[in-house]
C-alpha cells in the first residue's frame, strides 16, 4: 500500500522489486538478502532487529526519540497469518545511501520505504496540539477561523510518515491539518483570497492501495495473492487503471452481472473470508476437510446444473435487467423519456444482443431497423452519426456509370460503396467498395471524395530509376504507396488521395528492402546480358543475377565493386550450389535402392506367406467339402 501512494508502483511491479531484494544482491562478491520475507501480513519483529534498532535510535537521534521499553505490535487482522516476520531489513546498519551504488532505482527507492518504516516504529511518538486559530482582519471587520494541529514534538515523524488515501467526501479532514505554531497576539500577513466552491463528492474510485487495503479489512485474500489478484483483472479487461484509480470495463461489468445474477453465493465478500476461516480450521485441525469439501460442492454442482439448462436468451435477458440502468441511463434534461427507445425507428426498444464479434445493443424491430451501437454509454457526439448511417446515406450518382454512390457502416468501420450487387447465390457479384481512412469522418466524405476513394488503388507515376509504375491504395493495414513488390505505409498526416510522386519516391527509398526485392540495376551480367542487381538485405548488401544470390565478402564494399569482382562472387556461389545439388542425387540413388531392397524383400515374405496360406487352404478344403458332405 505505501509503496504505491509513496512511490506510485503497482502492486506486481512492487513484488518483483521486492523478490529481488529478498533472493539478494551482490555485495563485494557475496550475494546477501537485504530484506525479510516480504509476503507475510505478520506485524511481529524478533528481539535482536528491536534492539538493533532502538541502539541505532539512540546513537543517531538521541534519546529523546527513544521509548523507555521496545515497542511491540499485534495484528488487527482476524485472519492473519504471522507465521513470518514482518517486513524489515536484515541489518539496520546497511543503509539505503550505503547500497545507492548496488541498487537499481526501484530497488532503492523501496529498501529505503521498508528501512525507515522499520526504524519509525521504534522511535518514540510525536505529540500534537489540536488548535482553532482566529484571526480578525481588518480591524475585527471579518473574523477567519483555522482548524488543525501544531507539532510540539516531531518524534517519528522525523523519519517517517504514513500515507492516505483520499478522503471520503474528496476534502481534508481538519483535524489532520497542520498549522504554524502561533501565539495570541502574532501578527499575520495576508496573501492572497481564493474563493472556492465545494461540493459534496462521491467516494473516490479504488486504486491498488486502497483495493488492497479494503481486501485486508474484508479478509479475502494473503499477501502471497493480492498482486495476482489485481493483475489477473486488469489482463482480462475487466478493468483499466486510469490516473491511478480502477475504472471498470464492460466485460467486467457483464462478467459480474452474470455471477451476481446465477451464482450469487460465490461473490458475496464474506464468502472468500469464510472459506479461508474454514481452510484455517482444517490446518489447525479443528475440522474434517473431507466435511467442507463436501458442504462446498454439494452447494456448487447445484449452482452450475441450474445454469447447465439455461438458453441464451434468458441469459442476456438477465445481464440485460442488471445492466440496463447503465448502458441506458436516463435524460436528466428530459426525464420523462424512454432512454430505449430506437433513436433510427422510434418504435424498437434497445437492448443487448449477442453476435459473432461479442455484444452490442441493437433494437428489437430488426430486420426491419438495422440500429446498432457498440456495447458502452452513448457518447453525446456519436448518436447522431450513428442514427443517420442505420440506413445507406445516398451521396450522388457516379458519372461514368450512372449507379448510385452510397455512405454505409458495416461491421468493420464506414465505407463507400458503388451500386449495389448483382445476382444471387453464388454467382453473386460484389459492388466495388473502400474502406475510410481513420482520420476521415463520414460528415467529409462528399462525391467527390467517395468517388476518389472508389478509384483506388491509384497510379501516381513512374519511378525514376526502374522506370516501374508506383500506385496508392487502402490495404488492411492502412494507406500505402507500392512499388514492384514493395510496400510503404502513408504517415497518418498525409493522405492517400494527394500524395504525390516526389514524396511517393522518398517514402519508397527509406523503407527497409526486402530480399528478393527491388535492387539497384548495377551492370549486365557478360555472359548471357542479363542484368546483375545491388541490394542491401538484413544481413548487409548483396548481388543478385537470375536465381542466384550471393553476400558480398566481408572487406568489399558495395561503392568500389567492380564488374569482374561481381561475376567472380556470383560464379563461386553458383558452384557452391552446384556441389550441393550433385550430392543430392547420390542420397537420393542410395535411399532409392535401400527402398528398392525392402520393396523386394516384402514382395518375397508376402509371396511365401501367400503359399504358406494356400497350402493351409488346400489342407483345409477336403475336410471342409467331407464335412459338408
Amino acid at each position: 500500500q505505501e509503496a504505491s501512494r509513496k512511490l506510485g508502483f503497482g502492486a506486481t511491479r512492487t513484488m518483483r522489486v521486492a523478490q529481488k531484494l529478498y533472493e539478494g544482491i551482490d555485495l563485494g562478491g557475496e550475494t546477501v538478502g537485504l530484506i525479510t520475507y516480504m509476503r507475510t501480513d505478520g506485524v511481529q519483529v524478533a528481539n535482536e532487529a528491536i534492539h538493533a534498532t532502538r541502539d541505532l535510535i539512540s546513537n543517531n537521534y538521541g534519546d529523546d526519540y527513544l521509548p523507555s521499553t521496545p515497542r511491540y505490535y499485534k495484528s488487527k487482522a482476524k485472519n492473519a497469518q504471522e507465521a513470518h516476520e514482518a517486513i524489515r531489513p536484515t541489518t539496520l546498519t546497511r543503509r539505503p545511501r550505503d547500497l545507492a551504488r548496488n541498487l537499481d532505482p526501484d530497488g532503492l527507492r523501496l529498501y529505503e520505504l521498508i528501512w525507515t518504516r522499520m526504524v519509525a516504529s521504534q522511535m518514540e511518538s510525536a505529540r500534537l496540539d489540536q488548535v482553532a486559530v482566529d484571526i480578525a482582519a481588518d480591524e475585527n471587520r471579518a473574523g477567519l477561523r483555522a482548524t488543525g494541529s501544531v507539532v510540539v514534538f516531531d518524534g517519528f515523524l522525523t523519519l517517517y510518515q504514513e500515507s492516505r488515501d483520499e478522503a471520503k467526501n474528496g476534502g481534508d479532514n481538519d483535524g489532520d491539518r497542520r498549522l504554524p505554531k502561533l501565539t495570541e497576539g502574532d501578527a499575520v500577513q495576508r496573501q492572497a483570497v481564493l474563493p472556492e466552491q465545494h461540493f459534496t463528492q462521491p467516494p473516490p474510485r479504488y486504486g491498488e492501495a486502497s483495493m488492497v487495503k479494503k481486501l485486508e479489512e474484508m479478509g479475502i485474500g494473503r499477501p502471497s495473492t493480492y498482486a495476482s489478484i489485481l493483475q489477473v483483472l486488469q489482463d482480462r479487461d475487466y478493468v483499466r487503471l486510469d490516473k491511478r484509480r480502477f475504472v471498470p470495463e464492460d466485460r467486467g461489468r457483464l462478467v459480474t452481472a452474470f455471477l451476481s445474477s446465477f451464482f450469487p453465493r460465490y461473490v458475496e465478500y464474506n464468502f472468500t473470508a469464510d472459506m479461508e476461516t474454514q481452510l484455517d480450521d482444517i490446518s489447525g485441525g479443528r475440522k474434517d476437510w473431507k466435511a467442507v469439501l463436501r458442504q462446498f460442492w454439494e452447494a456448487f454442482s447445484k449452482a452450475v446444473g441450474g445454469t447447465k439448462d439455461l438458453s441464451i436468451t434468458e441469459v442476456i435477458d438477465a445481464l440485460d435487467r442488471d445492466l440496463g440502468p447503465h448502458f441506458f441511463p436516463a435524460d436528466p434534461e428530459n426525464p420523462d423519456k424512454d432512454p430505449r427507445t430506437c433513436p433510427a425507428c422510434g418504435i424498437g426498444r434497445l437492448g443487448l444482443r449477442l453476435g459473432r464479434s461479442g455484444g452490442f445493443i441493437g433494437c428489437s424491430a430488426y430486420p426491419d431497423c438495422r440500429y446498432t451501437r457498440p456495447l458502452g454509454v452513448p457518447g453525446n457526439g456519436d448518436a447522431d452519426a450513428d442514427v443517420a448511417l442505420t440506413q445507406p446515406r445516398e451521396l450522388g450518382n457516379d458519372p461514368a456509370t450512372g449507379e448510385p454512390v452510397t455512405l454505409r457502416k458495416g461491421p468493420y468501420g464506414i465505407y463507400v460503396q458503388l451500386g449495389e450487387a448483382q445476382g444471387k447465390g453464388k454467382d453473386t457479384e460484389k459492388p466495388k467498395r473502400c474502406s475510410l481512412p481513420k482520420d476521415m469522418g463520414p460528415d467529409d466524405v462528399t462525391l467527390e471524395i467517395a468517388l476518389a476513394l472508389l478509384s483506388l488503388p491509384r497510379e501516381i507515376g513512374m519511378h525514376p530509376e526502374s522506370g516501374s509504375p508506383i500506385t496508392a491504395g487502402i490495404g488492411r493495414y492502412g494507406p500505402y504507396v507500392k512499388h514492384g513488390s514493395t510496400y510503404c505505409s502513408i504517415p497518418a498526416d498525409e493522405s492517400v488521395l494527394d500524395i504525390g510522386l516526389n514524396r511517393a519516391v522518398t517514402l519508397i527509398a527509406e523503407a527497409p528492402a526486402k530480399r528478393g526485392g527491388t535492387g539497384k540495376a548495377f551492370a549486365d551480367h557478360p555472359a548471357d546480358g542479363k542484368p546483375i542487381t545491388l541490394h542491401s538485405g538484413r544481413y548487409g548488401p548483396y548481388i543478385k543475377h537470375g536465381r542466384t544470390i550471393a553476400s558480398l565478402p566481408k572487406g568489399v564494399e558495395a561503392e568500389s565493386l567492380t564488374l569482374d569482382r561481381a561475376v567472380e562472387i556470383l560464379a563461386a556461389r553458383a558452384e557452391k550450389s552446384k556441389g550441393k545439388t550433385k550430392a543430392t542425387p547420390t542420397k537420393a540413388k542410395a535411399k532409392t535402392k535401400t527402398t528398392k531392397a525392402k520393396t523386394a524383400k516384402a514382395k518375397t515374405a508376402k509371396a511365401k506367406t501367400g503359399k504358406a496360406k494356400s497350402a493351409k487352404n488346400s489342407q483345409r478344403k477336403p475336410a471342409a467339402r467331407k464335412a459338408a458332405g
